[in-house]
């Protein structure tokens, strides 16, 4: 029942602080919404904010297809290096792309630390 009564309040909540064309705007907002220069934690910042304004992601069931859409928003070199582990939790895959974006800049920086010595 509280899940019940946190959708209804999402609802009601988004209905009487944004009005119908920014609601609108929003949700194809997250629709198109990619990765491109943002890093993981800007990303996910931003594809958290514009969950609120997707219906069908407001509810806690929504972990698969929330997932999904995420990775399919990811850089490509990130996504092929995490699509094949298929997370379905949203946290993991979230922890699973900071970490190999925190690696390979990591690696990039010791590599070019090694170049320079050279």
């Amino acid at each position: 029942m509280v899940f019940l009564t946190f959708t209804v309040f999402m609802r009601e909540f988004l209905n009487r602080y944004f009005p119908e064309d920014v609601r609108g705007k929003k949700e194809i907002e997250f629709l198109v919404l990619k990765q491109g220069d943002m890093s993981v934690t800007e990303y996910v910042a931003k594809f958290v904010e514009l969950t609120k304004f997707y219906p069908h992601y407001i509810a806690k069931t929504a972990g698969f297809s929330e997932c999904i859409k995420f990775e399919n928003g990811l850089r490509a070199e990130i996504k092929r290096a995490i699509g094949y582990q298929k997370i379905r939790q949203f946290s993991d895959l979230v922890s699973s792309c900071r970490i190999y974006e925190e690696d390979t800049k990591a690696h990039y920086k010791v590599m070019n630390e090694r170049r320079g010595k050279s």
